[in-house]
């Protein structure tokens, strides 16, 4: 299957960046390195932080290291809004380079079969593999680049990173501002709530279509 080829590629490249580079920038992105490189960025730390986040689309920057730190500067609430909205920005760009390639990229790298499988599969339950990939390692570029690749409908790849990317930001920067050390109360939020989030989403799709299709009867 190219499809699952093209998954594997991926997962391989961004872990092969990892093994290479990845113990420089975690040795540099402690918690309190982090901070630093905000705070030195004054008012515009926020900025920072968002480009931060981004790199991580294809550089071993650890991601929620950066949430934790726009916590600690921020405060839980905003800066748990600051982390959401960069992860969802990060997300946003690893699709967008997925779709960079083209409806003929994309038949030509994974064939004609294994595209509309994968659309198929992106269009179905693409929803439930972008919320849930925010909180895992590796998974969130490779598996948004590839909703990207097989044209996942734009809006519910929107949905689904934002159900993903709001419980992560916040969480994280509530252990910086508090100062928690909890890795796998950090793990269990950023699973459970995207689920809750997604489903209630998708729930409130659901009905608000039926009232479109019952108004127009």
């Amino acid at each position: 299957m190219r499809l699952l080829g093209w998954f594997l590629l991926l997962m391989a490249l961004i872990l092969g960046i990892w093994m290479v580079w990845g113990g420089s920038y975690e040795e540099r992105f402690t918690l309190a390195g982090a901070v630093e490189v905000l705070e030195g960025s004054g008012d515009l730390a926020w900025l920072f932080g968002w480009g931060l986040l981004v790199s991580d689309v294809l550089l071993p920057i650890p991601g929620t290291v950066v949430m934790s730190a726009l916590g600690w500067v921020y405060g839980i609430l905003l800066g748990g809004l600051f982390a959401a909205i960069g992860s969802f920005i990060a997300g946003m760009t690893a699709y967008g380079l997925g779709r960079t390639l083209g409806h003929r990229g994309a038949v030509f790298l994974l064939g004609e079969r294994d595209f509309e499988r994968g659309r198929k599969l992106f269009e179905h339950g693409g929803g439930w593999l972008v919320c849930l990939s925010r909180a895992l390692p590796l998974l969130p570029e490779a598996v948004a680049c590839t909703a990207g690749l097989v044209r996942m409908p734009l809006k519910r790849f929107m949905l689904a990173l934002a159900c993903g990317s709001l419980p992560m930001g916040f969480v994280f920067a509530w252990i910086g501002a508090t100062g928690k050390d909890a890795p796998l109360l950090a793990i269990v939020l950023s699973l459970a709530l995207p689920v809750v989030l997604w489903a209630l989403s998708r729930l409130l799709s659901r009905r608000l279509e039926m009232r479109v299709e019952q108004s127009h009867e």
